[in-house]
């Protein structure tokens, strides 16, 4: 009986690896048709353009050269893509055979911020990791080369989720492998310029790679915008307006904090790490906790990869068309990132993990580990956003901090049909509520207006009205 219990667990593990397998090649493979999918999109513009009259053509004699500089464009971002995952150790046997495996999660929706600003604050969640992931317990830091700052991500389980709702571009369908994708996985792929890449990893092989919905595309359009927003000098406006409050705030609670035994801070919802890079940088143990791998592997290569200042370029505007003040607007560079992430003065102990939160965090070593736990742009991407504040209360020390920031656009109000999944839409009024049952008692609280990876030169420019508190978790009293 044992023997078969065994023999049982050894084939289910083998499925889930299989399984994990698949989905992160759906994750790459997303990272992969971006150069094809972009390059439908500019197809369109010109068949919409050939479909003028010739009267109304003579009046946009440039829009043929716009069209070739948005070629270009591409072909810049997708060298930055595919250098970036060349650089990414997948933390599974790539090359085994998948194909009789069947995933029935493989639908569920992801977390991850993403509001295009074309569109009334639409999300985009990313694909995500279940489990641990370059995590340890106690706000250690993860297990890493001398040379880097965040090891690249290794999980037990990678699963592969599908957003609720496409960001503006080309919608649901199919990307087929082509000639073009096979090109871009050759020992001889170089970008407009000239610059070769270096000969890729066996997984990176065209014959491994899937055919992937165009939303999942999306999502690396999404990643791209979260680049300015988080690593970029254009994005300093909004991290400004969303991090400089929380930091300012980090170091009026903790305000003799000591080099010796630093307070740990956890950051949930970490994104591409540059918040908790701050907090790190101010003199805390900082653990960035993410869900989204299309974020890991790109937080990764930034934190890990960068070289100097400035070192790549990207044109995080080009897929959108709409409420453009002028071509150059719309095709300007951005350089990135804007700090060389190892000279930035972090605290010993940065860390990130990866994995869903409640997996990672509801856990009877992480009881009472943290001093603060910050959450910015996090708590709306709760099933049931209950659990996520009891997890804040009981991971915390008595006495620590919970501070938050960030709307309430819950991302899985939307999920029509999808019986198996719950979403708990609470008021603002109700989450308080709800946090001083836990133990919270609220010290500060306002409301900051602030836009998320908005294009800053953009005619139409989507504002929240942000909840940003500061509560304390009580002490227990002792008679």
């Amino acid at each position: 009986m044992e023997m078969e219990e065994d023999e049982e667990r050894r084939r289910q593990r083998k499925l889930e690896e299989a399984l994990e397998v698949k989905s992160l090649r759906r994750i790459i493979s997303a990272y992969l048709n971006y150069p094809e999918a972009a390059e439908e999109d500019v197809r369109r513009y010109e068949k919409s353009f050939k479909k003028l009259p010739p009267a109304h053509k003579a009046l946009l004699p440039h829009y043929p050269s716009k069209f070739q500089n948005l070629r270009r464009c591409i072909s810049l971002n997708s060298y930055f893509i595919f250098t970036m995952l060349q650089a990414f150790e997948p933390p599974l046997d790539m090359s085994q055979d998948v194909d009789g495996c069947k995933d029935p999660h493989l639908e569920n929706f992801e977390h991850g911020h993403c509001h295009s600003e074309e569109r009334n604050a639409s999300s985009c969640q990313s694909a995500s990791t279940s489990g641990r992931m370059c995590c340890s317990n106690n706000a250690e830091a993860c297990p890493q080369e001398k040379s880097n700052i965040m090891s690249n991500p290794t999980t037990e389980e990678v699963k592969s989720e599908q957003q609720h709702e496409p960001i503006f571009g080309s919608g649901a369908g199919e990307v087929e492998n082509n000639n073009e994708i096979a090109e871009c996985c050759s020992n001889d792929v170089a970008d407009s310029n000239g610059n070769a890449f270096s000969s890729p990893h066996d997984w990176l092989d065209p014959s491994l790679q899937l055919n992937v919905p165009l939303v999942d595309v999306d999502k690396v359009r999404c990643i791209i915008r979260n680049i300015v927003r988080d690593w970029a000098a254009e994005g300093e406006k909004e991290r400004n307006q969303c991090y400089k409050p929380i930091l300012e705030e980090l170091d009026a609670q903790f305000p003799n904090r000591s080099k010796e035994s630093p307070p740990a801070c956890l950051v949930p919802g970490a994104g591409l790490g540059r918040l908790a890079l701050e907090i790190s940088c101010l003199g805390f143990i900082s653990q960035g906790n993410e869900f989204s791998y299309y974020m890991m592997i790109c937080s990764s290569f930034i934190l890990n990869h960068t070289e100097t200042t400035g070192q790549w370029t990207i044109y995080p505007w080009i897929h959108s068309n709409c409420n453009s003040l002028s071509d150059n607007d719309q095709h300007r560079p951005v350089s990135i990132p804007d700090i060389h992430p190892a000279s930035a003065g972090i605290t010993e102990g940065f860390s990130m993990c990866g994995g869903d939160f409640v997996e990672v965090y509801n856990d009877s070593s992480q009881i009472g580990v943290w001093d603060a736990v910050v959450t910015c742009f996090f708590i709306d991407t709760a099933h049931n956003i209950i659990e996520y504040i009891e997890i804040i209360s009981r991971i915390l020390k008595e006495g620590g901090v919970w501070i938050n920031f960030g709307p309430l656009l819950y991302h899985f109000a939307d999920m029509y049909g999808q019986e198996d999944d719950m979403s708990i839409e609470l008021s603002l009024e109700d989450v308080k509520k709800i946090a001083f049952h836990y133990g919270f008692e609220l010290e500060k609280e306002q409301t900051i207006e602030t836009t998320y990876t908005t294009n800053p030169r953009s005619m139409m420019q989507n504002h929240y009205h942000a909840a940003f508190w500061t509560m304390r978790k009580k002490r227990t009293t002792t008679t």
